[in-house]
């Protein structure tokens, strides 16, 4: 090759920037898409924080791809398994809270009444365990961003315990404010994430924590939900 004699491009001449500038832009713009997927996939959806900041401060960047995944097989909704056992039942509660996959067709909501069909019947807590559901979850917009990837979830469960803590909610308890068979369990465990990203597999662990309320005999013949605490601000 005979490098001696070849020109340099003269920069100076408006033609050749456009073309130094636009190339630049391409590559910003594909290191951007794909930071922007990788950290997705990896953190799930935002904090509440993070929703008021990206509200205050515009929308954030928007990631299309050429369309959903094709689910492998029928997909289907995972169920709380029915139990008399509190341990069990929170158990129950907890594996089908973090059982989900984008592309199986549905959608955070489906997934929310699955855990609200296993509440209190009594329906005093039903508005309060919605709400305490849609904080485990996706939203709707994260959501569809994260099926580009055919992301899933799932929880593997370290230790299930009674916390202290709730010894003494029931001795502050008033007289017939809890239902007899009212117990709370503390669940820690890891949250699994997979997904796709460039055709590779990508796979993420964090560790979890929260609590779960239920009611068991004697009130009801089986365990029922009440309540579920913040996320990694469990009863100790």
């Amino acid at each position: 090759m005979h490098l001696v004699g070849m020109k340099t491009p003269d920069l100076s001449e408006p033609r050749t920037r456009r073309r130094v500038i636009a190339a630049l832009a391409a590559v910003l713009l594909i290191l951007l898409l794909a930071g922007v997927g990788i950290y997705g996939l990896i953190t799930g959806p935002p904090t509440t924080s993070d929703t008021n900041r990206t509200n205050e401060n515009g929308p954030g960047p928007v990631i299309t791809a050429p369309g959903d995944p094709t689910p492998t097989t029928t997909p289907r909704l995972p169920v709380v398994r029915a139990s008399a056992d509190p341990e069990t039942f929170a158990r129950n509660v907890a594996t089908a809270l973090f059982e989900w996959d984008t592309g199986s067709g549905f959608m955070p909501l489906d997934y929310t009444s699955v855990v609200l069909e296993v509440g209190d019947p009594s329906g005093a807590e039903q508005a309060g365990l919605a709400s305490d559901i849609a904080a485990y979850l996706p939203t709707r917009e994260a959501w569809i961003e994260l099926r580009q990837y055919a992301t899933t979830q799932h929880l593997t469960i370290e230790d299930a315990f009674v916390p202290e803590a709730w010894s003494t909610a029931l001795e502050q308890a008033r007289p017939g404010q809890l239902a007899e068979g009212t117990v709370a369990y503390t669940i820690e465990g890891t949250r699994h994430r997979e997904g796709l990203w460039n055709d590779e597999h990508v796979t993420s662990e964090h560790p979890v924590s929260f609590t779960v309320f239920v009611v068991c005999g004697p009130t009801y013949e089986t365990c029922h939900l009440l309540r579920l605490s913040q996320l990694d601000n469990p009863l100790r």
